[in-house]
């Protein structure tokens, strides 16, 4: 995702122009016409760079800049005042306030894109030196024996109920580049994150960058997002190894993170398994399915899940029916036992659709979301006796 930049200037022109060079580089662009503005924008947009002219209504830059330097979210945000005041005593106020850099109008284009480049290179080298020594979270692969059992519905509400009921930070991500479906069912505009990621180069793929991609909720989960376009599924062949890179370094961003996983019909699934810690498979009370998940159970166990690593079976239940298989005739044919069934609620689903917000938030007392508050108390409970 390209850096943003936050451009304060009284001048309508200046930010204009300066806009428009800027978004030509790639930049995402934030503006602000006065002092106050700059730095309530400045909370709510979380910038990368901030421009600060000096003389602007209300509050000078000098006062904007000690003010987000008081502020422990910006704090450390570059700053490079870009002003017509020139002198000496000016450029040495500025620097006291907390300014990185001062550059004086007018100036050309390319020495303005430099002293950025510059300034935001320096930010990331000091932040990733500063940064603790991370650990690895746990990794939760979520698997259907095939598609249409509820496996991307299974994982991101596990990962909202987790993320409440163990109260820690989580990351759930779509791994299948072209196959994505919570950008849809949650209302979000951008659902670029892994498409776009998959498209560096293997060797530019970093904990920083994709941080940057993974969407923030209001309901907990951080979210790894992919498109649901027809022209992305191409990424499943190209995107072997960039999808490994990325997989990679998500436990380090997260103590949890939860993979939809889907059918694995994905190049590198034997990497993406191997980072798993443990693996929950969806399955329907259909003979078909159950007869899949069992295969896939054979499957997974030659990696070491139901041995070495956990494996639990979620039977997912969306149609009411008495033509089905009982939880006991679905254990006895799969030869293990079951987690949990999720009951059909075709009413709190169509809520659901029609809120944009994941299934569990509708009717929170009900039995469909008090069984994913089971799952996640009973999980959670595990990984803490560990």
């Amino acid at each position: 995702m390209a850096p943003k930049i936050l451009i304060a200037d009284d001048d309508p022109e200046t930010l204009r122009l300066v806009s428009l060079m800027l978004q030509r580089q790639g930049y995402q662009v934030v503006t602000a016409s006065n002092g106050v503005q700059a730095i309530g924008l400045a909370r709510v947009e979380k910038p990368d760079l901030m421009i600060i002219d000096v003389m602007m209504p209300d509050l000078d830059g000098f006062e904007v800049v000690r003010q987000l330097r008081k502020n422990a979210e910006t704090v450390t945000t570059p700053i490079l005042m870009f002003t017509a005041k020139s002198q000496v005593e000016d450029k040495v106020q500025g620097y006291e306030a907390g300014a990185d850099d001062y550059l004086t109008k007018p100036v050309h284009p390319a020495e303005l894109q430099a002293r950025l480049k510059s300034l935001l290179a320096r930010s990331q080298s000091r932040a990733i030196a500063a940064a603790p020594a991370a650990q690895r979270g746990y990794v939760i692969g979520v698997m259907g024996a095939k598609g249409g059992v509820g496996c991307s519905s299974l994982a991101l509400n596990l990962a909202l109920s987790f993320s409440k009921r163990a109260k820690t930070d989580v990351i759930a991500a779509e791994v299948q580049p072209g196959q994505g479906s919570w950008a849809l069912e949650l209302g979000f505009n951008n659902a670029e994150g892994l498409c776009d990621l998959l498209r560096h180069q293997t060797s530019e793929i970093n904990q920083a960058m994709i941080e940057k991609y993974l969407m923030k909720t209001t309901f907990g989960p951080r979210l790894l997002l992919s498109s649901n376009k027809l022209k992305d599924v191409e990424l499943m062949a190209t995107g072997g190894p960039q999808l490994t890179a990325v997989i990679q370094a998500l436990p380090y961003l997260a103590s949890y993170t939860v993979l939809d996983i889907g059918s694995g019909d994905i190049l590198g699934l034997d990497n993406i398994l191997s980072s798993c810690n443990e693996m929950m498979i969806a399955t329907d009370p259909l003979p078909s399915a159950v007869q899949r998940t069992r295969l896939l159970i054979n499957e997974l166990a030659e990696k070491g899940f139901g041995k070495s690593k956990l494996l639990n079976v979620i039977v997912v239940n969306r149609v009411r029916s008495d033509i089905q298989l009982s939880a006991s005739q679905i254990q006895e044919a799969l030869g293990v036992n079951i987690s949990i069934v999720i009951p059909p609620a075709p009413e709190q689903a169509y809520q659901a659709a029609l809120r944009f917000v994941p299934l569990i938030m509708v009717q929170q007392e009900g039995l469909l979301t008090q069984q994913f508050v089971r799952l996640a108390d009973e999980m959670a409970q595990r990984l803490r006796n560990k």
